[in-house]
């Protein structure tokens, strides 16, 4: 059995824990029954021996498999990742929903995606991720009474995001430390607004319309600080014909929006500028996860 998971942005500027979309950028695992354990890394923490032994993947996939049928049992398990770790990016996000849907289609049940991801809000508790990575496609999501409740709404070829990737990653855990505990009411109020509006943009392809839409009050710029060159990737994005340009998640990495015939120039000007950076054009993904038999 395979499976991929696409790459997710989430928070999309006011969007703060509600809003994501997912990207063209995917982690693959494949997982067959064998005699012993074993466990092969391509890509993204290949370099890490670390990885082999604690896994969060392995650790999700056992305990569900053992929830599920009451056994435990080996399996020969290959990753291929391409969702680069700590940069906003969804990568435990990924994890989370492909050792779930893993771990059901070995126990031989049926995977189906709501049940999925509402068996992951259990390790990640805010939806704009996980969302995203099951069901693919511009998301937004609430968690009600214990369970989570997606809109999805799908993204053409029309626009292209441009991706930012520094080299320095950001913690979520710690960059949700930064952030204050108490907002006033024009900071909360500017944020439900924007997020609305972005949301209305998406559904009626007003991407001329994401730069205004996209204006947040409570965690980007607090965050950005941590790295004051995202302040000029997005200047430089907007100089650019950038339609939205937002931290992707906790950052490090920003997420550009533009037109599908404007982003290979949005490239060249941003890698010449920022050396130090990846930068890549990714199509938007909207199918989520997809399992198929190896």
């Amino acid at each position: 059995m395979n499976i991929i998971v696409p790459a997710t942005s989430a928070n999309l500027g006011p969007g703060f824990d509600a809003l994501g979309l997912s990207l063209k950028l995917y982690n693959e695992v494949s997982i067959q029954p064998s005699k012993f354990s074993s466990v092969s890394i391509s890509g993204e923490g290949s370099q890490n021996p670390n990885l082999k032994r604690n896994n969060l993947f392995i650790s999700i996939f056992n305990e569900i498999f053992s929830e599920l049928t009451g056994k435990n049992e080996n399996f020969r398990i290959v990753f291929d990742n391409k969702i680069p770790f700590s940069r906003g990016l969804g990568s435990s996000s990924a994890v989370i929903i492909s050792a779930i849907a893993s771990a059901y289609a070995m126990a031989g049940f049926k995977v189906q995606k709501s049940v999925i991801l509402n068996k992951a809000l259990i390790y990640e508790n805010h939806p704009d991720n996980i969302s995203p990575a099951v069901f693919g496609g511009f998301i937004s999501a609430v968690v009600q009474n214990g369970a989570i409740y997606a809109n999805k709404i799908l993204l053409d070829e029309s626009i292209k995001a441009v991706v930012v990737i520094p080299d320095k990653p950001m913690s979520t855990s710690s960059s949700r430390q930064i952030l204050p505990k108490n907002y006033t009411m024009k900071e909360c109020v500017n944020n439900l607004s924007h997020a609305a509006f972005l949301t209305s943009c998406f559904c009626e392809k007003r991407y001329d319309l994401l730069k205004i839409a996209c204006q947040d009050m409570i965690h980007e710029e607090r965050r950005m600080k941590a790295l004051d060159a995202l302040f000029d990737v997005r200047k430089t994005a907007y100089d650019n014909g950038a339609l939205m340009s937002s931290l992707s998640g906790s950052g490090s990495s920003f997420l550009n929006i533009v037109y599908s015939d404007d982003a290979q120039n949005l490239k060249r000007v941003l890698e010449a500028k920022f050396s130090d950076f990846a930068v890549h054009i990714f199509s938007f993904d909207n199918d989520g996860f997809v399992m198929t038999q190896s």
